[in-house]
């Protein structure tokens, strides 16, 4: 005998229709491209908000309650060239060597007042900019503006600009990172670019120390002695270009580094014959270049720096 199962029918079950516009995104004709949607990191983040009245108040207490006393305290810079910055008047380019992410830190420590609370700092927008919080961090902190360092961008070259035209002056890198082993990376032409565009003065400057105290890759601060050597302004001439002006630049800087490892004389003299030893160190193997790479004057650099070397550099 079959048992017979009744059969129940189940309701069909209606979910309820998505709300239209305006409660939800509109639809897009699929004829019509798409624009990009718009960002708000990297290069195109909008900086305008940190250089107002009272960002600028607040982050002047900063440099001057912590930020100055942190680097004197842990790394102690002595400042050399002061003088020839005396007759000049902002904007200003002030271009460096890098070798740490203190370098910026130690510079708006030690430079003179009326440059320090009127400097904005062009900072990599891939590194940097990335994300909301950490543009918004060193927008405030350091007065940081977004720089493409990867490839041309007409805003990178047009907000730089703006800012001098303002009366900003503008701190850059032109190795457009940090160095890996102490030595300098060839300098690029965006310093030099700014220069000519904005016809006002480059200030060379070379910071010795720092890649003791932090360098790249580093996790610990080791404290140390620092320096700060501020060069004679290279100004661009009718006619020059920005990798010319970026090859005098570069060579000024060395003549610093020369300077500040012997003495104003002995370098003045080999920077007249073209003897200036290069910032870019000696074209041999890394671990004779790790060796070659003289330690600051006041700082002791310990054996094992070179072994630290040696780890981070494993064949």
């Amino acid at each position: 005998m079959k048992l017979q199962v009744p059969q129940v029918r189940v309701p069909r079950l209606r979910l309820p229709r998505p709300a239209r516009f305006p409660w939800s995104a509109p639809t897009w004709p699929a004829t019509v491209p798409m624009p990009p949607p718009d960002r708000h990191t990297g290069v195109d983040y909008e900086t305008d908000w940190s250089r107002r009245y009272g960002v600028r108040l607040a982050r002047a207490v900063l440099v001057e309650s912590l930020a100055r006393p942190f680097v004197h305290a842990v790394v102690p810079p002595t400042v050399e060239g002061v003088d020839r910055l005396e007759e000049l008047e902002g904007p200003l380019v002030f271009a460096a060597n890098h070798n740490s992410h203190l370098d910026t830190t130690l510079l708006l420590s030690v430079l003179p007042r009326r440059f320090r609370h009127r400097l904005v700092v062009a900072a990599a927008a891939d590194y940097f900019f990335d994300k909301r919080w950490k543009s918004a961090l060193w927008a405030f902190s350091l007065a940081a503006v977004p720089i493409e360092r990867t490839r041309i961008s007409r805003r990178s070259a047009d907000l730089p600009a703006e800012l001098l035209a303002d009366g900003w002056s503008i701190l850059i890198y032109p190795e457009g990172g940090r160095s890996p082993d102490g030595w300098a990376q060839p300098f690029q032409g965006g310093a030099a670019y700014l220069a000519i565009k904005g016809g006002v003065p480059i200030v060379p400057v070379h910071i010795d120390g720092t890649d003791v105290a932090l360098p790249r890759g580093a996790r610990r601060l080791q404290p140390t002695r620092t320096t700060v050597t501020f060069g004679r302004p290279v100004r661009p001439e009718p006619g020059d270009n920005a990798r010319r002006v970026a090859a005098r630049l570069e060579d000024e800087v060395a003549a610093l580094a020369d300077e500040r490892r012997t003495d104003w004389w002995q370098a003045r003299r080999r920077a007249a014959s073209g003897a200036t030893p290069a910032l870019s160190g000696p074209e041999v193997a890394g671990w004779r270049r790790a060796w070659a790479r003289p330690a600051p004057k006041g700082a002791r650099r310990a054996p094992e720096d070179r072994s630290a070397w040696a780890r981070r550099n494993r064949y």
